[in-house]
């Protein structure tokens, strides 16, 4: 293992790859369809689901703490706290099908922001397809491009939806201020059932922890890292909302499929819309680097406990899953391709998958009460702090953003079920899979040694000779 100090990676790149993924095109849709809804009472609806993310994410980094240099994270987290199955539908559900389908959402919203700013006859697909192309390069070139290219469009994007916010809050755009209520409605019930929808602005901060074992220092960045991007975006998007106040009404916000063009356009005219298109794809790319880049390692580390074919675990000469980045790419080009760009589909889908997510994020708290059961006095670099408080605010939040994932209770129970169908499909699959394929108890947790021993390309030899792993 490279000593410390040969790691390449910091702090600051820590929190761009943290705020890579969270601050997507998705994201800034969510946050202008929320305010339209809630208006400035989706403030505190907001902060709510920044503290519930939080304990997610330290919990996350406890359990990094407590296993250091795993690939997959998540699944070697939890293969180790509840057993083969909760772990092959938690990544395959949470992370694998959430995020590729994520991942192609964030491709047709781009494409059609790039439609609507180019003035060019090319096809909407044409656009996120050349970008994914770009960042599947930078991806097989490393984790050091990789950090580069994250951070150069983290920090660009950050610095510039900052700028936007600040000009609206203060009212120092060339557009015509709106005169309209700060909120839409003004009963603690709206910020209640605005916290499902805010949620999704804050998930995916945890996609630091699969490049841990590049990042020195990785005990005290990699927690601290994650915290800072949370606090961070959830500025960037409280100045942005008071902008939203000044300057679009908030019915029109509500009913936009785009409505971060749409405040960039009544904010400064047709420079604030191409502003706002470059910030759209400065969302794309980041979201998509983040996404390809932890979602090959988590395949990666997939195939080193037999949960996915061998085949994803093939590297290039940089050491890079190449044959893991190529799928997570070409999936979700497929995808954008075959998506629609309506708003209340994007919507509903997005919705889907911050379920899907969210229960991920459950588990991960659940690992860490049960590991900590299991092994009290294993090393902990980090632990959360205040003893089972934590975890258990955690999982109460999650329950409560998921229950309320839409003020709408039709459209919440239609969410529910294609969640619950999608998890019930992927617990029979992942019943075989276990029994006959990995041969492997399906509820028995994996000791921790055993799940490190794991990262040893031998291991998978040496059961795969004897006839164990198929």
């Amino acid at each position: 293992m490279a000593d410390a100090s040969e790691k390449p990676l910091g702090l600051h790149n820590v929190v761009s790859v943290s705020m890579g993924l969270i601050v997507s095109m998705s994201c800034l849709v969510s946050l202008g369809q929320g305010a339209g809804e809630s208006g400035l009472m989706f403030i505190p609806a907001m902060v709510i689901a920044l503290l519930l993310n939080i304990c997610s994410a330290a919990c996350m980094a406890e359990l990094n703490a407590l296993m250091p240099n795993a690939t997959g994270g998540l699944v070697q987290y939890t293969l180790a706290g509840l057993g083969p199955l909760p772990t092959l539908v938690t990544m395959v559900g949470g992370y694998l099908i959430c995020n590729i389908l994520c991942g192609g959402v964030e491709a047709a919203i781009f494409g059609s922001v790039m439609v609507e700013t180019i003035p060019l006859a090319i096809p909407a697909a044409v656009y996120p397809t050349i970008v994914s192309i770009i960042v599947a390069v930078a991806a097989l070139k490393g984790v050091d491009i990789f950090a580069k290219l994250q951070d150069f469009v983290s920090y660009l994007l950050l610095f510039s939806m900052i700028a936007l916010g600040l000009i609206g809050a203060f009212q120092l755009g060339t557009g015509a201020v709106v005169a309209q209520p700060a909120a839409v409605t003004t009963n603690a019930a709206s910020v209640v059932s605005a916290v499902g929808v805010a949620s999704w602005l804050f998930v995916g901060a945890e996609y630091a922890i699969p490049i841990s074992k590049d990042v020195r220092n990785a005990n005290r960045n990699i927690p601290l890292g994650m915290m800072i991007s949370l606090a961070l975006i959830c500025v960037m998007d409280t100045l942005v909302v008071i902008g939203f106040w000044h300057y679009v009404p908030w019915g029109e916000l509500a009913e936009s499929a785009s409505p971060h063009l749409l405040y960039g356009e009544s904010l400064l005219g047709n420079v604030g819309k191409v502003w706002m298109s470059v910030v759209s794809a400065l969302a794309f790319i980041g979201s998509q680097n983040s996404t390809v880049n932890g979602l090959s390692q988590i395949c990666d580390g997939m195939t080193k406990v037999n949960m996915m074919p061998r085949f994803f675990s093939r590297k290039n000469r940089f050491g890079a899953p190449a044959a893991a980045i190529l799928f997570v790419t070409i999936s979700i080009c497929l995808i954008a391709y075959f998506s629609g760009d309506s708003s209340d589909a994007i919507s509903f889908l997005i919705l889907v998958v911050t379920v899907l997510w969210l229960v991920s994020y459950i588990f991960a708290d659940i690992d860490v009460l049960v590991l900590r059961r299991r092994f009290p006095k294993a090393p902990r670099a980090f632990k959360v702090p205040g003893g089972p408080a934590i975890p258990v605010i955690g999982i109460a939040g999650t329950v409560f953003m998921i229950a309320n994932i839409s003020s709408d209770p039709a459209e919440a129970v239609a969410i529910w079920i294609l969640a619950g169908v999608t998890f019930l499909v992927l617990g029979v699959y992942s019943f075989f899979w276990i029994k006959y394929k990995m041969r492997m108890p399906v509820f028995k947790p994996v000791p921790i040694p055993e799940v490190l021993a794991m990262e040893n390309d031998l291991y998978y030899e040496i059961r795969h000779r004897r006839g164990i792993w198929r």
